[in-house]
């Protein structure tokens, strides 16, 4: 592809993303999976031209209107291209005008308030001291009194790590290989990889090696998996012969992390409404050679068939939907497509499919319930809800869990004390990750 062409796939990518309910990860996977010919090269400049922007879409926005206050400029992901161009990788008037020189699959011509725009952005550099924090920290304004809440004064800290660009990280498969053969099948074919600090599964993979190419890959050796959510799967203390639910299972990563621990042996029933994403797993699982999972699309939270298997199960887990702010290393589009209503309703969410779903464990099983956000509201609060309404439910520490699942598999030390853990990008270098395990009292007798 030429430069230009190179552009105006960033340009149609921004515009795609942004007027998209899915995240950007699944909009840029679509988009190139219906260009083929676009090669492995291109497509790694595109993204990372896309990337960049999405994570300062703030500061661009707010440079353009301060410069460009009166201009019509009714193309906002060109506006959005012209400014990241400028700030992020300061190109010149005449090297932004090359670039939109109308050409055969190139952006059309600079129109001239964008030429204007291009004139006045030309030399500045992305910070200004007059930036409010909510711009330079790249967060929706009215979130910050929760930020402020959920960090302390750690805020901007962790507000800066939430900026940088997550690593890629794998987990090893052991139903298929073992960590040390893994990191050698793939260094053999030229990729380098490192253990991570706390997963006893986990590699820290150096670069974004075209994975889905290799045959390490193919052959179900490692999926691509945060550190963080590895944890969360270690924490549940699936053990071969359990009966296991993965409540909100989404395309099954944690259930095929579950059904490694679990050595194939026992049952994992994984639950979503959304059939999709159940079809997803079905690849997943099928690669990594596991055959003890029962997918299951559900209706929703209320479905009959939670009531027909109450108290039959040994761990629960629900990995909530959330707010997803332990995510936006990963997912920068996902900061601006929340709603000020939007942490109350998944609030609201959490709970019903909290008191849905504990029917389901067992007397003396474990329901763990886990978010990627970083918001008390969604987090701490809404374990305090529960055991208050759930009295038969004790959360047990974290650091003794920890001791009988990732230490005892040989990972890390607990990072933290306290009940419940929360891990994240500024402490622990994971995706934010909330975990808390509640056990149910062992005495018989149904509700």
């Amino acid at each position: 592809m030429t430069p230009g062409a190179r552009l105006q796939a960033a340009i149609e990518l921004l515009d795609a993303i942004d007027g998209a309910a899915a995240p950007a990860d699944r909009v840029v996977a679509a988009y190139f999976r219906n260009r083929r010919y676009i090669g492995g090269k291109d497509r790694r400049e595109i993204v990372d031209r896309v990337y960049a922007a999405l994570r300062r879409r703030a500061a661009l926005d707010w440079w353009i209107a301060r410069v460009a206050p009166d201009e019509p400029l009714p193309d906002r992901s060109r506006a959005r291209m012209i400014a990241a161009l400028a700030v992020l990788e300061g190109w010149s008037v005449d090297r932004i005008a090359g670039g939109f020189d109308g050409g055969r699959y190139r952006p059309p011509v600079l129109e001239r308030p964008e030429r204007n725009l291009a004139k006045a952005l030309a030399g500045q550099s992305l910070e200004h001291p007059e930036q409010p924090l909510w711009v330079s920290y790249e967060f929706p304004e009215w979130m910050e009194g929760a930020l402020r809440v959920a960090f302390g004064a750690r805020m901007e800290e962790e507000l800066a790590a939430l900026l940088a660009e997550a690593p890629l990280d794998l987990r090893v498969n052991t139903l298929r290989a073992t960590r040390e053969a893994a990191m050698r099948a793939l260094a053999a074919e030229g990729v380098e990889a490192v253990p991570t600090p706390l997963s006893p599964w986990g590699l820290r993979v150096a670069g974004r090696p075209p994975l889905a190419t290799l045959q390490s890959f193919r052959h179900g050796a490692y999926e691509v998996q945060d550190e963080g959510s590895q944890l969360v799967a270690l924490l549940v203390d699936a053990r071969p012969g359990m009966k296991v639910i993965d409540f909100c299972a989404g395309a099954g990563g944690k259930s095929l992390a579950m059904a490694a621990a679990m050595e194939n042996r026992g049952h994992i029933v994984a639950c979503d409404v959304l059939e999709g994403r159940m079809e997803r797993a079905r690849v997943r699982l099928q690669r990594a050679g596991v055959h003890n999972v029962e997918r299951r699309a559900l209706s929703g939270e209320r479905d009959p068939w939670v009531k027909r298997h109450a108290r039959r199960y040994d761990r629960v887990l629900i990995d909530a939907p959330c707010s997803g702010v332990g995510t936006w290393r990963r997912n920068p589009d996902a900061r601006w497509k929340l709603s000020p209503g939007a942490v109350e309703e998944l609030v609201a969410l959490q709970r019903r499919i909290l008191d849905s779903a504990c029917r389901l464990v067992a007397p003396g099983g474990r329901l763990v319930y886990a978010t990627c956000s970083l918001l008390a509201a969604e987090n701490e609060a809404q374990v305090e809800w529960f055991t208050a309404a759930h009295p038969e439910f004790a959360v047990v520490p974290i650091r003794e869990v920890w001791a009988a699942t990732v230490a005892a598999r040989g990972g890390g030390a607990c990072p933290v004390g306290g009940p419940c853990i929360l891990l994240t990008p500024a402490r622990n270098a994971t995706d934010g990750f909330f975990v808390a395990v509640l056990e149910r009292r062992a005495e018989e007798g149904r509700e």
